[in-house]
């Protein structure tokens, strides 16, 4: 488990590392003028979706970098905690239900006792299993995640938020529904 959190460790140093070697060519945004600079959402897409996080270095959003592994590390951690729980909890299910009293001083005593019922460790077992595969689903959901702010920030990094853009809330009457009520107004100057 270690290992794994190193290994986050060093892809993370390696992509920041990578910001500052970088040469014109490498660089993933399109200069059309001086001041404008567009951003590729899909550089941003592929990047983020093989290695997590990338696509936010590319946005230069790296602050968000460290939420992406914080999310990505506790799912990881949390699938192989609770995969070790598996196992154990179906080896004491076994020597449980087996029905030899000599093997029972192999069941792990602080979790699993001889004198809980084999029905409730199978419970628990199931629990536990469940558990795996919902860490898997948001370790998955927390990628897509990942890829999709690394897309809409791409995509909004050109934006426009001028003071000219205003928004307004005003009460109205509407003549199609006969109602009075408030409307959105959105003004582009």
């Amino acid at each position: 488990m270690k290992s794994f959190g190193g290994i986050f460790f060093l892809i993370f140093l390696l992509i920041a590392s990578g910001l500052q070697a970088q040469d014109s060519i490498s660089t993933p945004v399109l200069r059309l003028q001086k001041d404008t600079i567009i951003y590729s959402p899909r550089k941003a897409i592929i990047r983020s979706a093989i290695i997590p996080g990338w696509g936010q270095v590319t946005n230069k959003k790296i602050w968000k970098v460290p939420i992406v592994y914080a999310a990505l590390g506790t799912t990881s951690y949390l699938f192989f905690r609770n995969l070790k729980q598996f196992k154990e909890s179906s080896q004491a299910y076994l020597l449980a239900s087996d029905n030899d009293p000599s093997n029972d001083n192999q069941i792990i005593q602080p979790y699993y006792s001889v004198k809980d019922q084999p029905e409730r460790i199978r419970v628990f077992r199931n629990q536990v299993r469940q558990n795996v595969d919902y860490s898997v689903v948001f370790f998955l959901f927390f990628w897509g995640l990942n890829v999709a702010d690394a897309a809409v920030d791409a995509h909004l990094k050109t934006f426009d938020v001028h003071d000219k853009l205003s928004i307004q809330f005003r009460p109205g009457y509407s003549s199609m529904a006969g109602t009075n009520g408030i409307s959105l107004i959105l003004q582009f100057h």
